[in-house]
C-alpha cells in the first residue's frame, strides 16, 4: 500500500445536501491505496462543505468566491492539488463509488501509457445501465438523436451515438461521462484542463475531443462500476438546465466544426437547438 496519495478525488458541490457525506463515504471501499478529496463548491448554501469539513478534516473544501460552472470548479481544484498527485478522479457528488473501482479505473490507465481518460460502468439506482462511454455526435446522429430520442428511444441514430447496443467490455471510446472519469494528470494539464466556456454540459465530450487531438486515447473499464442516483443540483432548475445543454451543444458544434465552410451548417444547427430548447422547456 502506498502511504502517499497519488489520487485525488475532486467532485463539485451544489447544494448537495446529504449526497456529498455519502459519496465521500464511498471513497475508502474504492482503492487498496489512499486518496485525498477535494472539494470545490460553488456556493451552496445548505451547509453541506462546511458539514463535510467538520466531519472529514482530512478532506480539503475549497468554498469558491462565485459559481464557475462544473469544468471551472475543478480546474480551480486541480490548480490546488499537490505535486506528487498523478491522477484526477473527477465525479459527480451525487454517485457512489463501487469496492475497488479506482483501483479498476488505474490498473486501465497503467496497462496502456497512451490513454489520458478511463470511465467506469455507471448504473443508476434501479441497476439501469447509463450511456457514459460514447460517440461524438456526428450531425446525423446529432439530428436524428435530438429529434426522435423522446418519440423513438430506440432509434438507430441515437442507438449509435449512445452506443447502446455496444458490448459491455474495455474498449476504446470517443468520450466519457464527466460524471466519474480518471483523468492522467499530466495529459489533463498538457490540454488546459476543462474549457470554462462550457458553465454546464459538453464540457466532458469537449475535453475527450482535445484529449484526441493531442494524440490520447480515452478507454471503459466496466468492471469498474459506480452508481449516479441523479442530477440532484439541477432538477429544481430544469428550464435553465435545457438552455445551459442546448447553448454547450452549439459551442461544441462550433468547435468541431470550425471555419467558414461550415458556417451556414452551424447556424442551422444553433437555430434548432433553440427551437428544441423551447419546445422542451414548454413540454417539459
Amino acid at each position: 500500500m502506498n502511504e502517499t496519495p497519488r489520487v485525488a478525488v475532486v467532485t463539485v458541490s451544489y447544494e448537495s445536501g446529504d449526497y456529498l457525506e455519502r459519496f465521500a463515504a464511498s471513497i475508502a471501499a474504492s482503492s487498496a491505496d489512499p486518496l485525498t478529496l477535494v472539494v470545490a463548491d460553488n456556493g451552496s448554501t445548505d451547509g453541506a462543505p462546511e458539514l463535510l469539513r467538520e466531519r472529514r478534516p482530512d478532506a480539503t473544501v475549497l468554498l469558491l468566491d462565485d459559481n464557475k460552472g462544473y469544468g471551472g470548479a475543478v480546474n480551480a481544484a486541480c490548480a490546488r492539488l499537490a505535486p506528487e498527485i498523478e491522477w484526477i478522479l473527477v465525479a459527480n457528488p451525487d454517485v457512489e463509488l463501487g469496492r475497488g473501482s479506482v483501483d479498476e479505473l488505474l490498473d486501465e490507465l497503467h496497462r496502456h501509457d497512451d490513454v489520458a481518460a478511463v470511465g467506469p460502468h455507471i448504473a443508476d439506482a434501479a441497476g439501469s445501465t447509463y450511456p457514459s462511454a460514447r460517440k461524438f455526435p456526428s450531425f446525423t446522429d446529432g439530428i436524428g438523436h435530438a429529434l426522435l430520442v423522446r418519440l423513438w428511444p430506440g432509434n438507430p441514430w441515437s442507438r449509435h451515438y449512445l452506443q447502446t447496443s455496444t458490448a459491455v467490455e474495455p474498449r476504446d471510446v470517443d468520450w466519457l461521462s464527466g460524471a466519474c472519469l480518471l483523468l492522467r494528470r499530466s495529459a489533463f494539464e498538457q490540454v488546459g484542463g476543462f474549457d470554462e466556456r462550457y458553465f454546464m454540459y459538453f464540457e466532458d465530450v469537449d475535453l475527450c475531443f482535445r484529449l484526441g487531438q493531442a494524440g490520447w486515447r480515452r478507454r471503459y473499464r466496466p468492471s469498474a462500476e459506480i452508481m449516479h442516483v441523479g442530477a440532484h443540483s439541477t432538477t429544481t432548475r430544469q428550464a435553465a438546465m435545457v438552455r445551459a445543454h442546448h447553448e454547450s451543444a452549439a459551442r461544441f458544434v462550433a468547435t468541431r466544426y470550425p471555419g467558414p465552410l461550415w458556417a451556414p451548417v452551424r447556424g442551422l444547427v444553433r437555430i434548432g437547438l433553440r427551437v428544441r430548447a423551447t419546445l422542451s422547456t414548454r413540454l417539459g
